[in-house]
């Protein structure tokens, strides 16, 4: 197994086309990402339907796209890899479909991967020389998960909402507001404008395990607002987000002080958000952590993440059968 391997990842999971090139696991050669988020931006959230036609007209020229910003020649791509699931059934059909259809083309290995086990790939993107066993707190619109990571492909989830994702969450509280989708960047935004003491939110089993809970609190949003009409949307925006970070930044610490680890990243859309980040920047300088917080791009769904996951399966010699199915209701650590 060279260092010098390269592979071809596709993502077509949801609402983003994107394809990447990447080389030796970390080093990113291309990556392009086409997102539909205006497409969908007028339904409120994302069409399954729609983000698969999409995705059929958008994948081939995004492969393209990738190999074209790459200095290689398609030849020297040494396996091509797709996202396997979790997703939209129809639009996994597609990376997948088209991925197998390349890897047969060139004679090359075909890699399944785990849209969820790639996220914890998107740090090492950023950071190369991050070091083993770390704790990832990975959140997006469908998951929540904290998760022990000893090495590659060996991870342990120690903690996950019972309920809604983060994610999830802020669609609907967002939606709830009548705030543009998606929901996490619109209340990151206006929240900047509130103050987050206004309204004091439960923070649902702040002391108990490593699991999260973020129904109760989007019904308290609700109920909140409808009791108190006058209240500012900045406001509600601000509380609501100082009490998911809340959550989110006390799981991972305890997280981290039961497994012993020094090393924390976090991984996912939410991810992105401007709170959380800032958090968890204060958390590790007073406690000695070192901290990767990818980039907002590597933050969202790439290919990039998809193939340098795939990279170190190929480098452990793990390929896929060109007849694997695509499974949406796929869960970190479920076996390909």
């Amino acid at each position: 197994m060279s260092a010098e391997m390269v592979v071809l990842g596709i993502e077509t999971s949801c609402d983003e086309t994107a394809a990447a090139l990447v080389m030796g696991g970390t080093d990113v050669i291309s990556s392009v990402v086409s997102s539909q988020i205006d497409e969908h931006a007028r339904f409120g959230g994302v069409v399954p339907e729609i983000a698969s036609r999409a995705h059929l007209e958008s994948v081939m020229p995004v492969v393209r796209r990738a190999l074209a910003q790459s200095p290689i020649d398609i030849t020297r791509v040494d396996a091509v890899a797709a996202t396997v699931g979790p997703g939209l059934i129809g639009a996994l059909l597609v990376g997948v479909s088209a991925a197998k259809a390349l890897a047969l083309a060139l004679d090359r290995p075909f890699i399944g991967v785990n849209h969820l086990e790639a996220h914890l790939y998107a740090a090492l993107l950023d950071d190369p020389e991050i070091r083993f066993p770390m704790v990832v707190l990975l959140v997006s619109g469908g998951n929540t998960l904290i998760v022990h990571v000893t090495d590659h492909g060996k991870y342990h989830v120690i903690g996950q909402t019972i309920d809604d994702a983060a994610g999830e969450a802020f669609d609907k509280v967002a939606r709830f507001l009548e705030l543009p989708q998606p929901g996490g960047p619109s209340i990151d935004k206006i929240a900047r404008e509130g103050d987050p003491r206004a309204i004091d939110f439960p923070r649902a089993m702040l002391h108990d395990g490593l699991d999260v809970s973020f129904s109760g609190l989007k019904t308290a949003v609700i109920n909140h607002v409808r009791q108190h009409p006058e209240v500012t949307t900045a406001d509600v925006a601000a509380s609501f987000q100082q009490a998911v970070v809340d959550v989110l930044v006390a799981k991972t610490i305890r997280a981290v002080e039961r497994t012993g680890v020094r090393s924390v990243a976090l991984g996912g859309g939410v991810a992105a958000n401007s709170l959380l980040r800032q958090r968890m920047e204060e958390e590790s300088a007073a406690r000695g952590w070192h901290l990767v917080l990818p980039s907002r791009a590597m933050c969202t769904d790439n290919a990039a993440m998809i193939a340098s996951a795939a990279w170190y399966r190929l480098r452990d010699g793990v390929t896929s059968p060109l007849d694997m199915e695509a499974m949406p209701n796929l869960k970190l650590g479920d076996p390909l």
